[in-house]
């Protein structure tokens, strides 16, 4: 049960390793704009941020998968269903993948793509679990769900096509929001 803990918590050093790591290689890389220039830039092989971003998304897909472990866990130990947490290793795979295979290299799109599958996580709650169990689990995982799927705005070329790195920001902000709701909830549960 203590192990399971010390998982879940990790939902909230996931967002901060990533962001972390996001500012330091941002203040490392001349004319880095957050709002138009994607983050796997930071990472473009040749720049000289490229090991310490790599680093950053590697171990936030090993912590990553250590917080699917715990949150499994409690969600097996109370009987709630396990999709919505299978789904975050659609996560802990893409960053890892992005990681190791930086741009420009063709892998690293393709080994990204599965973190497309993760706004499935928050919207698969709302249907697997209950309010009853996890507190305002409707709210945030509506809200939650949105603001993921505003990342994939940039997916239309000719939509504020000046700002990618902003409109991808959003899927970044969900995944993180959802991380920070989900170990804040399974810590009360395993408080019960």
């Amino acid at each position: 049960m203590k192990k399971n803990k010390s998982f879940i918590y990790l939902g909230f050093v996931i967002p901060l390793v990533f962001w972390s790591t996001l500012i330091v290689c941002g203040l490392m890389t001349e004319n880095y704009n957050h709002l138009t220039n994607i983050v796997s830039e930071l990472g473009r092989i040749g720049t000289r941020t490229q090991y310490i971003f790599t680093t950053g998304l590697v171990l936030c897909s090993i912590l990553s998968l250590l917080f699917c472990i715990g949150l499994y866990k409690t969600a097996i130990e109370i009987g709630l269903q396990t999709i919505p947490i299978l789904l975050i290793l659609t996560y802990s795979f893409s960053i890892l993948g992005a990681a190791i295979f930086p741009l420009p290299l063709r892998l690293h799109g393709i080994l990204g793509f599965p973190s497309m599958f993760l706004p499935l996580s928050p919207l698969f709650a709302i249907i697997f679990w209950k309010a009853t169990v996890i507190q305002n689990i409707k709210f945030f995982s509506v809200l939650i769900f949105i603001i993921m799927i505003l990342g994939f705005l940039t997916l239309i070329p000719n939509f504020i096509d000046n700002y990618s790195g902003l409109k991808q920001r959003f899927f970044h902000i969900g995944w993180t929001l959802w991380f920070v709701y989900l170990s804040h909830s399974f810590l009360q549960l395993e408080k019960r």
